[in-house]
């Protein structure tokens, strides 16, 4: 009987032995898979945080003067006035379709206005004889907020009248 008992003993402990396993063994599976999912979180987090943040600028009026650029003409300065103070701009910071300002002044107003060399912007890449393109005016405030002007302008291709042949 003694021979019974020891048998039944060893079956019985080896079936709580495969259940304790398969109580392991789901628990592991468990664990195992918040573990991975705990480290993708982390890892999204931390990409997340590296990317940049997207930059908001404020948007400005412009008024671009001439609005009808003329690739042949004469002209040597391309203005743009704003309805932002003079006060507020880093002139040094402004652009216009990344042609760097000339000079810039404050009109009647006390608004910004901006002056760029007329040949640098009859030479911009990609501008379209014959259509409107779109000028932008980027620049900075003292206080490092980022601003944004746009005007759509004709760019024509033409002799101008007194110098024909």
């Amino acid at each position: 009987m003694s021979t019974c008992l020891r048998s039944f003993g060893r079956k019985c402990l080896e079936r709580r032995g495969q259940a304790a396993n398969k109580g392991e063994k789901a628990m592991a599976k468990k664990m195992k898979f918040f573990c991975l999912s705990l480290c993708i979180f982390v890892a999204l987090s931390l990409l997340l945080l590296q990317m940049p943040a997207p930059c908001y600028a404020f948007e400005i009026e412009i008024d671009v003067s001439p609005n009808v650029l003329n690739i042949q003409s004469k002209s040597t300065i391309v203005t743009v006035h704003t309805d932002i103070a003079y006060s507020l701009v880093v002139s040094a910071n402004v652009d216009l379709n990344g042609v760097e300002i000339a000079w810039s002044k404050s009109d009647d107003r006390g608004n910004f206005v901006a002056k760029f060399v007329s040949d640098e912007i009859k030479t911009l890449e990609g501008l379209i004889i014959g259509d409107y393109n779109t000028l932008t005016l980027n620049g900075y405030t003292t206080n490092g907020e980022a601003f944004i002007g746009q005007q759509d302008i004709m760019v024509i291709d033409n002799i101008p009248g007194g110098r024909r042949n």
